[in-house]
């Protein structure tokens, strides 16, 4: 018999982090919102950090094939990112530019940031604060959360879909704007070229997998939740 549980009451005064990892087009970002929203967690979406920067460089001329330039551009930008699964926002400069970094321009670009080790390791240093400062109650998505940003996460997960479900639930994301070919050079390409710098195609020792190829959205947060309460005590 399944217990019917209230994922805002679960664990109440003790540390949950809730790591979650996987590809493109995974349905990581609005997964791992509406969960936090349902744990009444905070929510960390560390691509959009990785997007700000790669705006910042574009807009500052910054080559993104000079590694050390990159680096420097990830510790000198002013990023501020939202934490509540309510209000989205991202800001640099205090300039909003939610809406910019998810252009096709920087989608295709970010690649260069995500693999300059350098810059890496200062955003995993601010994402590993902005859980710190959370309180320790919150869903952090991204490629390398489960195995660099939060290793001792109480609950960590790989989510992911086949190819096909990637690319069509990338392209409902994107209204239909994309052509088959920009869709795979956002999904399938930015993938491998990621993947040199971190696995987020296999899951690590301890951490729980989810293939919500054949799931709709409610059964993909309830599969998560699921895990949330089988993994913690």
């Amino acid at each position: 018999m399944t217990v019917e549980r209230n994922p805002a009451e679960f664990r109440l005064g003790k540390p949950l982090v809730v790591a979650i990892d996987g590809p493109s087009g995974s349905g990581k970002s609005s997964i791992s919102r509406e969960a936090a929203r349902r744990l009444r967690a905070a929510y960390l979406d560390t691509g959009a950090m990785y997007r700000a920067v790669t705006l910042y460089c574009m807009e500052a001329g910054i080559d993104l094939e000079d590694a050390a330039a990159v680096e420097a551009a990830a510790r000198a930008a002013d990023i501020e990112l939202s934490t509540s699964p309510d209000a989205e926002f991202v800001r640099v400069s205090g300039r909003d530019v939610t809406d910019a970094i998810r252009e096709p321009i920087v989608s295709s670009s970010v690649s260069a940031v995500a693999t300059t080790l350098g810059a890496r390791a200062e955003l995993v240093r601010r994402q590993q604060q902005l859980i710190k400062d959370s309180g320790l109650r919150i869903v952090a998505e991204g490629r390398d959360i489960t195995t660099v940003v939060a290793p001792l996460a109480e609950v960590r997960i790989l989510l992911t879909a086949s190819e096909e479900a990637r690319l069509r639930r990338r392209g409902v994301q994107l209204g239909g704007t994309q052509s088959a070919a920009q869709l795979k050079e956002q999904v399938i390409t930015r993938d491998a070229k990621d993947s040199t710098v971190v696995n987020f195609q296999q899951a690590a020792d301890g951490v729980v997998t989810i293939d919500s190829s054949d799931l709709d959205f409610e059964e993909t947060v309830q599969a998560v939740l699921d895990v949330v309460y089988a993994s913690t005590h």
